[in-house]
């Protein structure tokens, strides 16, 4: 038996996939988390086999969640089900360990298959967006794109500084690091191109 764990804030979405995979006699959905905290707390209690989680979550993405499993060396896999067609993402989740990525307008036999791969022990990677992703490299420190990202929610350096427990110089430097790199004019510029990029 297969267990999982699901991490995707749309609770339809959410219930619709926890449904689907039920029906699969081989898949257990032990959990579903509406964000990346929750997720990240019932990983260590549950233990699941595998994390099946969104990209954009509130709190911690699932970028971010797969990071904080691979510096924690938790004996997890984990499967990304996303939206963002965009070679910058899956290149960012195969850095953070991630083993499987596939698309939400994916076939849904499609999602059951890939978790049986990926528990077995290999990838399951959208071919084409596998093809695109070795194309050009995510420029961005961690921290440059958590400012950014903040920046792109309309927060300024002192409220970002707040947040992110930094002094307000210390993030217009990540600010200006970060369009400098981006070759724009300023931070919403910067925001947009990264986003655009999948870099966010």
């Amino acid at each position: 038996m297969i267990r999982v764990l699901l991490a995707e804030d749309q609770a339809l979405l959410r219930g619709a996939l926890a449904a689907l995979l039920g029906m699969e006699s081989d898949i257990e959905v032990v959990a579903a988390a509406a964000d990346g905290e929750s997720a990240w707390r019932e990983l260590q209690r549950l233990k699941p086999d595998v994390l099946l989680t969104d990209i954009e979550m509130p709190g911690l993405t699932g970028l971010e969640l797969a990071q904080r499993i691979q510096r924690h060396a938790l004996p997890v896999q984990v499967v990304v089900i996303t939206t963002f067609a965009r070679a910058g993402f899956l290149r960012r989740a195969l850095d953070a360990g991630v083993r499987g990525y596939l698309l939400k307008d994916a076939p849904a036999e499609q999602l059951a298959e890939a978790l049986r791969q990926v528990h077995r022990g290999g990838r399951a990677i959208d071919p084409q967006l596998a093809l695109e992703a070795w194309g050009e490299a995510d420029p961005l420190s961690d921290r440059e794109r958590q400012a950014l990202r903040l920046a792109g929610e309309g927060l300024s350096a002192g409220e970002i500084a707040q947040r992110l427990n930094l002094s307000h110089g210390t993030v217009r430097n990540y600010l200006s690091e970060a369009i400098g790199k981006l070759g724009v004019g300023n931070r919403i510029e910067a925001y947009r191109l990264a986003r655009q990029k999948g870099w966010l």
